[in-house]
């Protein structure tokens, strides 16, 4: 392929670009620059990118490939932005952690065109976010959702499955609906109190103190607090129905404990742990 387009250069969008550019697997990588985003100048000039699109109709028009790596919420917006221009010989891909309302974004939005669109989420990142936390390697050996629907093209879901394993990639089929059950239980509850439990710490007097002593394991819980509030906003009302869910039943086992300490319950509370 020729082209590749790349709405979103941050961590994923960025580690794309570079895993692209060190495997020549395209003879440009052009970045979209999102407007107050980090400047991508600069990463024209290490050589992540090839050049920052100056005309997205053409640049759009002559993708061979377009990834969308932006936060959840700006998707259906980029996919409309995609329409009018888009060949038919494009894949669209997104790499968002949650699939169901994306899907939904790209039957709305690129219409007869949906077939040439196949969801994606790379199972791969840290908490550090923008173009400059972008890493070779990142992909390798790492799981690959995607979620094709009926309608989706057979030909550009093989090139789609041919281009992650090329990035080292391990492809797994999934429905949508049952990837946004499984991730918000996995992925998206854990960063919820991973946040909860550091502004519980932030609101309380002796904030400094408590920080100082914390150790290596609230660390490690801790330091996915530190990812995108963008990103974790948009997934949090993105998946809205299932985290509600899933935080239902949290709140049912930290009353479970709850109890059991109160009644100083040594067995039983023994059993739980």
């Amino acid at each position: 392929m020729d082209n590749l387009l790349i709405f979103g250069v941050g961590l994923i969008g960025g580690s794309i670009a570079l895993e692209c550019q060190k495997k020549t697997m395209f003879n440009q990588v052009i970045g979209v620059q999102r407007e107050g985003g980090t400047p991508l100048s600069s990463f024209v000039s290490i050589g992540m990118l090839d050049k920052i699109s100056k005309n997205i109709d053409a640049d759009i028009e002559q993708a061979d490939l377009i990834i969308i790596a932006t936060p959840v919420a700006q998707i259906q917006n980029i996919l409309n932005t995609i329409y009018p221009s888009l060949s038919s010989r494009t894949i669209v891909i997104d790499v968002g952690s949650t699939k169901s309302n994306i899907i939904n974004f790209a039957k709305e939005e690129l219409k007869e065109k949906f077939s040439q669109f196949v969801g994606s989420h790379p199972i791969a990142g840290s908490e550090q976010h923008g173009p400059a936390a972008a890493i070779t390697n990142l992909f390798k050996g790492k799981d690959i959702v995607l979620t094709p629907e009926a309608e989706t093209d057979s030909n550009k879901l093989k090139s789609t499955i041919r281009f992650w394993e090329d990035l080292g990639g391990i492809i797994k089929i999934m429905n949508p609906l049952e990837h946004d059950q499984i991730f918000s239980t996995i992925s998206h509850i854990p960063h919820l109190i991973a946040y909860n439990m550091v502004n519980l710490i932030a609101q309380k007097n002796n904030t400094d103190t408590l920080l100082e002593f914390a150790a290596s394991g609230f660390k490690d819980f801790s330091r996915i607090a530190g990812s995108s509030p963008e990103v974790w906003k948009d997934i949090s009302l993105a998946n809205k129905e299932a985290i509600l869910n899933d935080l239902e039943l949290f709140i049912k086992e930290i009353d479970k404990t709850s109890k059991l300490i109160k009644n100083n319950d040594h067995n039983a509370l023994e059993k739980y742990f």
